[in-house]
């Protein structure tokens, strides 16, 4: 890693938490510190679970929790244990804290524009777009990518969301029992693997690998990114992951296929290194039929 790269990061780090005042222990001068504020905020008028406050912010359990009895401490909080099933614990603001709430978005709105104000119209517009930029690539950097079963929660509402998305985009539609399988068996070792990708836990992308050891070769299937992460690189990142996890099995060739309505994944993989191939499958659904060779592994 560049280490000015990192000196760099570091640098704004500083500054940014200085500048947001997160160095104080009363944050907007509301005799709370950030942690707390942030929390309360979260919640929400509608009121949150406990777990997706947990995610949503990746925050450790023990730590949450204290955040939220001194915030239940102040009057600002009270806790629903969720009845019969204690563990479905929901935060809830009471009127003191939806009050505490309404005037901590008042006191960030001036805090913002006390930002902004000392600035020329262009450094403003310059900062804003900076920070939009900056934030979806701090965004990039928490996605996580994981090998699991097919029939995890996260991985069936990718597979079920690659499928939907397909349906719509493909003239005619699309029907999975019509297309060359990718069934769960599959997509497990030592057949296959499915790559998930998540963001604050949430399931966002897909790749999946199909194994033909035997030939030296896979093919990938089932690439997916969800809308509200592309242009993020993610396709790329889901790319390359699937490539190491091929080239570590001792895949030399990798085949693919796709349709020509996802001119975005068609751009994707020949911008990767894929060549267009003569078709060498019977996919009702491709149009275009792609392969790509691999080096060996510290080659």
């Amino acid at each position: 890693m560049d280490g000015a790269a990192i000196g760099q990061v570091r640098r704004f780090q500083r500054t940014v938490t200085q500048r947001i005042g997160a160095l104080n222990d009363s944050f907007l001068a509301r005799d709370r510190a950030l942690g707390q504020s942030r929390v309360l905020w979260e919640i929400g008028a509608e009121g949150s679970e406990v777990r997706v406050l947990r995610t949503r912010l990746d925050l450790d359990s023990g730590y949450l929790s204290r955040l939220l009895r001194s915030l239940e401490a102040d009057g600002l909080v009270v806790m629903d244990d969720g009845g019969s099933d204690g563990r479905v614990r929901t935060a809830r603001l009471t009127p003191t804290g939806l009050a505490e709430r309404e005037e901590l978005d008042r006191r960030s709105d001036e805090a913002a524009a006390d930002i902004l104000e000392p600035l020329s119209d262009a450094q403003r517009d310059r900062l804003v777009a900076a920070m939009s930029e900056v934030e979806r690539l701090l965004l990039a950097s928490m996605i996580a990518i994981d090998v699991l079963d097919p029939r995890h929660p996260g991985a069936r509402r990718c597979l079920q969301a690659y499928a939907d998305e397909l349906a719509r985009r493909f003239e005619g539609g699309f029907d999975p029992a019509r297309s060359i399988s990718a069934t769960d068996a599959e997509l497990r070792p030592p057949a296959g693997m499915l790559l998930v990708a998540a963001l604050h836990a949430e399931p966002v992308g897909c790749v999946a690998l199909k194994l033909h050891p035997e030939a030296g070769s896979a093919e990938i299937k089932r690439m997916w990114v969800d809308p509200a992460v592309r242009g993020m690189g993610l396709g790329r990142r889901l790319l390359a992951e699937a490539e190491g996890k091929a080239a570590a099995q001792g895949v030399r060739t990798l085949r693919l296929e796709t349709n020509r309505a996802l001119t975005e994944a068609v751009a994707l993989y020949r911008a990767s290194g894929y060549r267009e191939v003569a078709a060498f499958s019977d996919e009702p659904y491709a149009h275009h039929w792609f392969e790509k060779r691999l080096p060996r592994p510290g080659g």
